[in-house]
């Protein structure tokens, strides 16, 4: 070549790589400046709204008068209406009901000087009016598209009765059953919590916010309120980074990264500073390291409880440290509205912040298509139309058979046969239709569950039923406590009767469905009240046993797992109850739910949990110097993930590729040994042997769920990248290292095929 057209060619490549170069950052310059249409509308409202106006969206009263009937005249009741009259309320909620939706949207939308509609919210935490099992139940299921269905439903009623807002899903990760909310959320471990929470994130919002059937979700409770000490609802809660980033905070990173539109605070302190004012978490995580677009709520009243904790002095200092840190609306603590005008004009909150925080919910209400149309929500035909809808209670019956764990089966007692003779049935729960919806189901009729007696009777009326002994005493409800039969045993001798004439035994015992929820926490974890000695005069007279529990939490049965043959975990179930406990116990379904929550032996191992450390002397030896108790195993009752089915699943023929650190195969070959077709949980685990933080003897890091007809065998295949091999180091940071790690296939989190690799 000459040197001529050598330097000539030289120049024209460098001319083309310019070109490209150029090219590609203008793109990226592009891609970057490409404005989100919504904001612009955002931007163009916030310069109309006076300061009071923008603080009035960050302001959120409950529900206080019935807007069917006269304006109130004074009080609490009137200072909320002429601030809804002013526009000086971004939302509400507790109200319900296309009527009462409508009319306070048109009132505010009509009256107030920019007509900036209300969001609506209101707890829909596991159904609306067709209720599904407790949400700690559905993630038993261990099925993510019928969770995220669920999900879908309970939207649907809801957005049907004027409702646009859930506080759901409740992501906290929960170590101790003794935290009444333990029901609500999805268990202890954060990779089953993540993928659930995202599932019900994806039900409530659906694919398109302005369709009339989206209602925005909340990640909740933003962080480390299961984490209460003792498991007593509201307590303290003092945990290390590492428990804080890589238990706590992984559900609600998942639940940003799919688009949830709210997050929700939290009551207890965290390093010494409530949540509600913890701009570490708010601003520092949520916003800032994780770019959360949506905004924060305060849980109720969380704000004004600052004072309680002794962090603030007054409700202006709690204004003050709540906005700086973050907290976006203020539900019923009237800080922001009473106190933050003054703050801001007193330059002790830089009206960026208010800014901030008023286009985060204006964007949201846009998204949602409220200013297009305000009453998207206040339908009356979709109403009529849509609540108890029949494809509802279809999807509630088959949730509720999914979320059932088979705890103990011996000598098959199990499933009953159809012909089955001479049927005892004794439990006060097994005829109740209002302890089966749970806790959380206000916006729900009462006494509206498909009792287990009333099931039972659809397969057969061969069975006598005695009550055997109360359970409550009284009127239960929502806000008080439930006062249990402590003494009272005069059914025990008609029970005892029925049972010694019984071929079989069945005791439906458990809690009441108001003993576990918010502020529902219990110091002891045995059968409430006289139901263990109901249980163990029966099995006196009568062996043959088969226990159905309703709980909303893991109960310490050590008694009943030792003597009693068979032990169906049910759940509060919702609406559909008892069809779908009979359609369980008669084999119409195999029972394939697994425990999202390690069952303790006793209370005092609480809290307990598969995904510990394994301690410098984990044992067991000959002498007392190692992780033991003296007087109970350490073991658990029923470890998580455990669950039995009618059937037998036998697993073999592990395989592990890591010739790929970046893509590693596992793979197992399951086989149906039994007689019935079933629904097997396959679980992945591992253990990082050696890293820079200790890593817990088991981590899971992925599960399906597949369907194995008799003597068919079925490969389950799981990748492994640095996403489920990596973990957060103590600043934060994603690290994944190299090294030798344990991987477990299996049944449970106790029982599989293990096997070992060096990630390169």
């Amino acid at each position: 070549m000459k040197k001529s057209s050598f330097y000539h060619h030289k120049i024209l490549s460098l001319f083309i790589f310019t070109v490209i170069l150029f090219a590609a950052k203008a793109q990226k310059t592009k891609a970057a400046t490409i404005v989100d249409p919504i904001d612009g509308k955002v931007n163009a409202l916030l310069k109309k709204m006076t300061l009071a106006e923008k603080i009035g969206q960050m302001n959120q009263y409950n529900g206080f008068w019935d807007v069917t009937g006269p304006v109130p005249k004074d009080g609490n009741a009137k200072q909320k209406y002429d601030h809804l009259m002013k526009g000086l309320v971004g939302g509400v909620l507790n109200v319900k009901g296309t009527e009462n939706v409508r009319k306070l949207q048109e009132m505010v939308v009509t009256k107030s000087r920019l007509g900036i509609p209300l969001l609506f919210g209101f707890d829909v935490i596991h159904g609306h009016k067709t209720i599904s099992p407790i949400p700690l139940g559905e993630a038993a299921s261990w099925d993510l598209v019928a969770i995220e269905k669920s999900a879908r439903i309970a939207a649907i009623e809801a957005s049907a009765v004027g409702i646009n807002w859930t506080f759901a899903p409740m992501v906290d990760i929960t170590r101790d059953a003794r935290w009444g909310r333990v029901m609500e959320g999805a268990g202890e471990d954060p990779y089953l919590g993540a993928k659930i929470g995202v599932a019900r994130i994806k039900g409530f919002q659906g694919n398109d916010l302005k369709s009339p059937s989206a209602v925005i979700a909340t990640a909740k409770h933003f962080a480390g309120y299961g984490f209460a000490e003792a498991g007593r609802d509201y307590n303290t809660v003092d945990i290390g980074t590492s428990t804080l980033y890589n238990i706590i905070l992984p559900p609600f990173k998942a639940a940003v990264d799919n688009d949830v539109k709210t997050v929700m605070n939290s009551f207890n302190v965290l390093n010494g500073i409530p949540a509600t004012a913890n701009k570490f978490l708010q601003r520092d995580i949520l916003k800032g390291k994780w770019d959360f677009k949506g905004f924060v709520v305060s849980d109720w009243g969380s704000g004004g409880e600052m004072i309680d904790h002794g962090f603030a002095k007054d409700l202006k200092q709690v204004a003050e440290l709540a906005a700086n840190a973050g907290s976006d609306m203020d539900m019923e603590s009237y800080a922001y509205i009473t106190h933050l005008k003054a703050l801001v004009e007193a330059g002790k909150v830089d009206i960026k912040l208010i800014d901030d925080a008023v286009k985060r919910i204006l964007k949201v209400k846009f998204q949602l298509g409220l200013f297009d149309d305000p009453y998207k929500y206040c339908d009356a035909k979709r109403e009529k139309e849509l609540i108890y809808h029949p494809d509802h209670l279809a999807a509630a019956l088959d949730m509720a058979k999914k979320s059932m764990v088979l705890l103990k089966n011996e000598n098959q007692l199990l499933p009953l046969a159809k012909n089955q003779q001479n049927i005892a049935i004794i439990g006060a729960l097994a005829n109740e239709k209002n302890s089966p919806l749970g806790s959380w189901r206000i916006g729900s009729d009462d006494n509206i569950a498909v009792s287990f007696l009333e099931g039972f009777k659809k397969y057969t009326t061969q069975f006598q039923y005695a009550k055997g002994a109360d359970l409550v005493i009284g009127e239960t409800s929502f806000i008080n406590e439930v006062k249990i039969n402590e003494t009272d045993t005069s059914g025990f001798a008609e029970a005892r009767q029925v049972a010694s004439k019984a071929s079989v035994v069945i005791m439906v015992l458990g809690e009441h469905g108001f003993q576990t929820g918010e502020g529902r926490s219990r110091a002891k974890l045995d059968l409430p009240g006289v139901q263990q000695q109901l249980l163990e005069e029966i099995y006196k007279v009568n062996k043959n046993i088969v226990l159905v529990l309703m709980n909303g939490r893991p109960l310490a049965i050590t008694w009943a797992d030792a003597h009693i043959p068979a032990i169906l975990e049910t759940w509060q179930s919702g609406t559909e109850t008892g069809n779908a406990i009979a359609q369980v116990l008669f084999g119409d379904y195999n029972p394939s739910g697994k425990l999202p929550m390690t069952f303790p032996r006793s209370v005092g191992q609480c809290p307990i949990y598969y995904n510990h450390y394994n301690t410098g002397r984990p044992g067991p030896k000959e002498n007392v110097f190692w992780s033991h108790y003296a007087d109970e195993s350490e073991k658990p009752l029923y470890p998580f993930g455990y669950g039995l089915s009618y059937t037998k699943f036998q697993y073999s023929n592990l395989k592990i590729d890591a010739a790929n650190p970046k893509s590693i195969h596992v793979s197992a070959t399951i086989t149906n040994t039994g007689k019935y077709g079933g629904e097997e949980v396959a679980q992945l685990y591992i253990h990082q042997r050696v890293a820079g933080i200790v890593r817990p003897v088991k981590e899971l890091k992925g599960f399906q769920k597949i369907y194995i007809a008799p003597n068919e065998s079925k490969e389950v295949k799981f990748l492994l990248t640095d996403a489920e091999l990596g973990y957060y180091n103590n600043n934060g940071e994603f690290a994944v290292e190299p090294g030798d790690f344990d991987v477990m296939i299996g049944t449970n989190s106790q029982e599989g095929l293990a096997g070992s690799f060096l990630k390169r």
